[in-house]
């Protein structure tokens, strides 16, 4: 379990150095997405889906603001297209990341774990319990990256991962998405209270998890 902690840390490290990056220099702020959608959305809603979709692909190499974007999706995309929009999204990232660490991942594990049975250990723990994590990934931003990157270097069936990607993700974009399309400027109360209630559901998740765990060690 240690060795895999231990990459899943060194990946989250790399993903929050893109992340910096991206805020140094000042280019995925809100502001400029919203002048941007803004912008697009008067010309052609297809060109403002467009554009989240690939905000949202982006996150897989810069870190962006995922749920403030579902939002946006569906405040002016309306629902359910926003839903559909925001799913495509985060799928193409998730998903490219997957199969970029199954085509070249393993090279790079050698390098991280020198030994082969840390290795088959690392994959075997996440096996047993990259699922819940895939699931409860959304509850922090470059979570769902590094377990798209873990799920494809261990070679967890494609199939195996979607599943669990979707029971995640799904209802995190519906939930936004729909609370995105009932907000106003003047009134943003849904987006917000939809924001604090997936977070604080996903981390009530984690907190479960991580409970259950430790009582298994112990």
């Amino acid at each position: 379990m240690k060795h895999l902690i231990k990459v899943m840390l060194i990946i989250g490290t790399i993903f929050a150095v893109m992340f910096l990056i991206g805020r140094l220099f000042g280019i995925l702020t809100i502001e400029n997405i919203k002048i941007w959608l803004e912008y697009l959305h008067q010309i052609d809603v297809i060109w403002a889906s467009a554009l989240i979709i690939a905000l949202l692909f982006s996150d897989l190499f810069f870190a962006v603001p995922t749920l403030t974007l579902t939002i946006l999706a569906g405040f002016f995309l309306g629902f359910p297209l926003g839903s559909i929009v925001s799913l495509i999204g985060v799928s193409l990232a998730t998903f490219t990341g997957y199969l970029l660490s199954w085509r070249w991942g393993e090279n790079v594990l050698k390098i991280l774990v020198k030994k082969q049975d840390d290795r088959e250990d690392l994959k075997a723990a996440f096996h047993s319990k990259g699922p819940v994590m895939i699931i409860l990934a959304r509850a922090a931003p470059m979570i769902p990256e590094v377990t798209a990157c873990m799920a494809g270097v261990t070679k967890m069936p494609f199939a195996k991962y979607a599943l669990f990607h979707l029971l995640g993700t799904l209802p995190y974009i519906l939930i936004a998405t729909y609370a995105g399309s009932i907000s106003t400027i003047e009134s943003p109360q849904p987006a917000i209270i939809a924001a604090l209630l997936l977070y604080a559901v996903m981390w009530i998740g984690w907190y479960i998890f991580r409970k259950k765990q430790k009582a298994k060690t112990t």
